[in-house]
């Protein structure tokens, strides 16, 4: 893929973030916002300083606000020059309004003089200086927080990050991995760089990438999700989503929006970051196809025959067969030297024994059940090679999910190959049940049932 080097470029060194790192250049490449959410010290601000040098010559800006920031700290100062002609300008230079990519930490503090103005200034990459609108080059701004704002007059900037991205401390699993490791330095490769003229390019073959039937149709699920979940989804968020979606499938070299490029959703349909794992579920489930085997049929189908092979073995041999007292006196008359083995030979024979119709009808029995664990057992192990070959061919997927995707239908896998063995160890069981040395044309058994 094009963009492989500047993923790269994003992700190394850090750990567990992988997710974050992709949708922020994904958003790059799509000219959108992102809005990192977590606390202090999770590689927020160093992600957004990475991105700013994918981006050759680009200016980059960075400010903490607090509630006390002045409009002068991020628009820059007034122009003494202007005031003196009676003119109401900043000099933005060096200031947000010249750059193109900016992080903006604890985002949501800052005053709504301030917060106005961002407004404008990322949707419509304009601000007004004075008299005169002046256009911006802001490719990408990254906010940052720790939290999402609960004051209602805030929503619509918060509006504005089509993507919002969680991000965690790194866990205890890379700990160790997270004290040893060391940031890398140095210039970044040529391969990696994003040109505006590949930026350019790169949305101008978006803009005819089509949505196929399938994608349409997981929108509109994802749509009736959302109405269900009472999660409000708002018209321009859904198509700056699409755009999204076809940027990345643009930057995949295709044609045609694919399932996978969903994997962004949970990040754009969220309007929380306890909402993105249960939007995560939706999507393994959807397109990942990770929904848990309906199986709980075919297993209480194993138990009922488990425990039916269970009494059929300890069952006592029939009042007409003398096996019992052949035990006693076994036991009565045996030596020092051959109890053992005599009383094993004879214990056998104290328990039932069974026609070949019993026992031919418990082995069908077992078949019937078994063919359809076979069956589906195929469908299991042909649908998780195929999920894990479009995800891994997929190349934006980030391999944390890939791993996740792989790791379950390898559950899965396991799952029916397990039930499968339990079947035919049953058949083999009742297939060696002990038979009656002649055939009395016993009646077939009842049936075992079960709640399937």
């Amino acid at each position: 893929m094009r963009w492989t080097a500047a993923i790269e470029e994003l992700e190394r060194g850090l750990l567990q973030r992988d997710v974050a790192a992709r949708a922020l250049l994904l958003a790059a490449l799509a000219g959108e916002h992102v809005l990192l959410l977590g606390p202090p010290g999770t590689a927020k601000s160093e992600l957004a300083r990475r991105l700013q040098r994918l981006l050759p010559g680009a200016h980059y800006f960075e400010r903490l606000l607090t509630r006390f920031s002045v409009p002068e700290e991020l628009f820059g100062p007034l122009s003494l020059k202007a005031l003196e002609d009676d003119r109401y300008e900043r000099l933005t230079e060096g200031y947000l309004p010249s750059a193109e990519v900016a992080f903006l930490d604890e985002v949501f503090k800052a005053n709504s003089a301030i917060l106005n103005t961002l407004l404008g200034l990322l949707h419509e990459r304009m601000f007004d200086n004075g008299h005169q609108r002046m256009t911006t080059p802001l490719v990408c701004l990254v906010g940052a927080s720790n939290e999402i704002p609960q004051d209602d007059s805030l929503h619509a900037f918060y509006d504005r990050f089509l993507l919002r991205v969680p991000v965690h401390p790194v866990d205890d699993a890379h700990f160790a991995a997270l004290l040893q490791t060391a940031l890398p330095e140095g210039d970044v490769h040529p391969d990696a760089q994003l040109t505006p003229a590949s930026l350019q390019a790169l949305r101008a073959r978006a803009a005819g990438v089509v949505l196929g039937s399938d994608v349409m149709s997981l929108l509109a699920a994802a749509r009736e999700r959302a109405r269900q979940t009472q999660q409000s989804v708002s018209d321009r968020r859904w198509r700056q989503t699409v755009r999204l979606l076809q940027v990345q499938a643009a930057s995949r070299g295709v044609t045609e929006v694919s399932p996978w490029d969903a994997w962004l959703l949970p990040f754009t349909l969220a309007a929380d970051p306890d909402q993105v794992p249960g939007w995560t579920d939706w999507f393994l489930q959807a397109v990942a196809r990770t929904t848990p085997l309906a199986i709980d049929g075919l297993e209480r189908a194993a138990q009922a025959f488990e425990q039916q092979l269970d009494i059929e073995r300890r069952a006592p041999a029939d009042a007409q067969d003398d096996s019992a007292g052949k035990l006693a006196l076994a036991r009565a008359i045996a030596g020092p030297t051959s109890e053992s083995e005599l009383v094993r030979i004879t214990s056998e024979r104290a328990h039932r024994r069974y026609g070949e119709r019993h026992v031919r009808a418990r082995v069908a029995q077992v078949a019937e059940v078994r063919q359809r664990v076979q069956t589906l057992q195929k469908q299991v192990h042909a649908t998780a090679r195929e999920v894990s070959a479009q995800a891994r061919g997929h190349g934006w997927l980030p391999p944390s999910w890939l791993e996740q995707v792989e790791s379950i239908h390898t559950q899965r896998c396991a799952q029916v190959d397990s039930l499968a063995l339990r079947l035919n160890e049953l058949q083999q069981g009742f297939a060696a049940l002990p038979r009656l040395a002649e055939d009395r044309s016993e009646a077939a058994p009842l049936p075992v049932t079960w709640q399937d």
